[in-house]
């Protein structure tokens, strides 16, 4: 039992305590773990990791796991394998699809988790979420107090608190994560204008060897051809005969008596 257990259940029982109070104090125990072990059913366990906006809210791995960022590799371990059980298609053959989708995001999650980069990163995320929040609520307050206010807000409640870190938090992790999907699509972009750009010079690195290939081909019958051609200038020059002009009527004497 967790210290925030402890506090809900009243603390635990001082050694003045009769039988009564150990009693309620034992009762009040066991509803504080089935209260909390109620959440750990395969099928609410399943509907949280599959819930609507699940591809973003399963970006935090500590929350896919329901484990704080400050545990222990141990627990890390012992909290994933009984995660695991828990929706692990076996264990639901009445929704094996569902539950292999749930396991899967509980092994991203706990792989991710076990590499040190990963690991920080989104214990980093985190922290930045818990500063936002700290650093929005001392803005808040000093505009009040500008104001002449009570220097109150609803952050200072410890489940409001709880709940705008986790707000910002999965802001920053889907924000993080839409950014890695565009240099995604940027980087894939790329390669494929690179690799039309590589065709397109492969293409035409074709076409001129095919052009100088066909042009080395031919050569010998251009040459011939050509020599063909003068040649049968030359004959027909030598042919040719020379111009002939009209020869005028022969003009008869006349004849005198």
């Amino acid at each position: 039992m967790n210290e925030a257990e402890m506090a809900a259940a009243g603390g635990e029982p001082s050694a003045q305590s009769g039988p009564d109070d150990l009693f309620n104090h034992f009762y009040t125990e066991v509803k504080q773990i089935e209260k909390r072990d109620s959440v750990l059913t395969s099928k609410q366990q399943i509907d949280r990791l599959l819930r609507p906006g699940s591809s973003y809210f399963n970006l935090n791995p500590f929350e896919v796991l329901q484990i704080d960022p400050e545990a222990t590799d141990e627990e890390l371990k012992k909290r994933f394998r009984a995660l695991s059980i828990l929706v692990h298609p076996d264990k639901n053959q009445d929704d094996p699809d569902r539950a292999q989708l749930a396991f899967e995001a509980v092994d991203k999650a706990y792989k991710n988790l076990l590499e040190p980069e990963q690991k920080k990163g989104a214990v980093d995320v985190i922290q930045a979420g818990r500063e936002y929040v700290e650093h929005n609520m001392k803005e808040k307050k000093k505009q009040l107090k500008k104001d002449g206010k009570p220097q109150f807000v609803e952050e200072d409640d410890p489940e409001m608190f709880r709940q705008a870190v986790y707000k910002q938090t999965m802001k920053l992790f889907s924000e993080l994560e839409i950014k890695r999907k565009e240099r995604e699509a940027k980087d894939v972009h790329e390669r494929k204008r690179a690799r039309e750009e590589e065709i397109e010079t492969a293409e035409k690195a074709k076409r001129e060897r095919e052009w100088q290939k066909n042009f080395e081909e031919t050569r010998d019958g251009r040459v011939d051809s050509w020599r063909s051609f003068q040649a049968g200038k030359g004959k027909a020059k030598k042919e040719k005969k020379p111009r002939s002009f009209l020869k005028p009527p022969k003009v008869k004497m006349e004849q005198r008596e």
